[in-house]
């Protein structure tokens, strides 16, 4: 078919008038296009239920996704408390961090004075030392693919290490404290690394 149907109309008037009477005669054609498809309304209708929907899975999407913060709040803290030789009157110093993801050096935990004075180079000096021997073991652990393949941790107070993890053999356990004694400053090594 065609795009337009015509369609005619004729019509016959008889006008009378005191004169005369006369006959009119009209016709008139009237064009309309083939209903096939989809009308403009159903088409904007469609547009918007698509719309609407990528915005809901666009919002879905976006919820299920943890933020930054929450991933961080997922994790554990870990809470050390460190009892100090000092007065009663000071109550210990809690330490809050997050518990290790990967493998990070352990935290540097500073002791006040003892009687509330700030000054002084002699408690600094101990943490300066332990700071600095707590580098080196984590240093030297990371850097030895043995002892970076297995979960040990050090934690360096007075110049006593004091190790946790585990590993695979009796061997690695050893090897790791013979490193660690290896160290400058350590004193002492309390081996407590699990064989499994």
């Amino acid at each position: 078919m065609s795009y337009d149907e015509e369609q005619a109309r004729r019509s016959r008037v008889v006008v009378d008038t005191p004169t005369e009477r006369r006959e009119v005669v009209t016709s008139q054609s009237v064009r309309t296009p083939e209903r096939s498809g989809v009308s403009a309304g159903m088409v904007g209708v469609l547009v918007v239920v698509a719309i609407a929907l990528i915005t809901m899975l666009v919002l879905f999407w976006m919820n299920s996704q943890p933020t930054e913060t929450e991933s961080l709040t997922a994790a554990q803290p870990t809470t050390t408390v460190v009892q100090q030789p000092v007065p009663a009157q000071q109550p210990p110093i809690i330490i809050q961090q997050p518990a290790p993801v990967t493998t990070q050096p352990a935290p540097v935990i500073i002791t006040p004075p003892a009687g509330g004075s700030t000054a002084t180079t002699e408690t600094a000096q101990p943490v300066n030392i332990d700071s600095t021997i707590q580098t080196e073991i984590d240093k030297r652990l990371l850097d030895d693919p043995v002892f970076a393949s297995h979960t040990i941790t050090a934690t360096v107070i007075n110049g006593k290490v004091t190790l946790l993890g585990t590993v695979k053999t009796e061997d690695v356990k050893s090897a790791v404290e013979r490193m660690v004694r290896q160290v400058k400053g350590v004193k002492a090594v309390d081996n407590q690394i699990s064989v499994l």
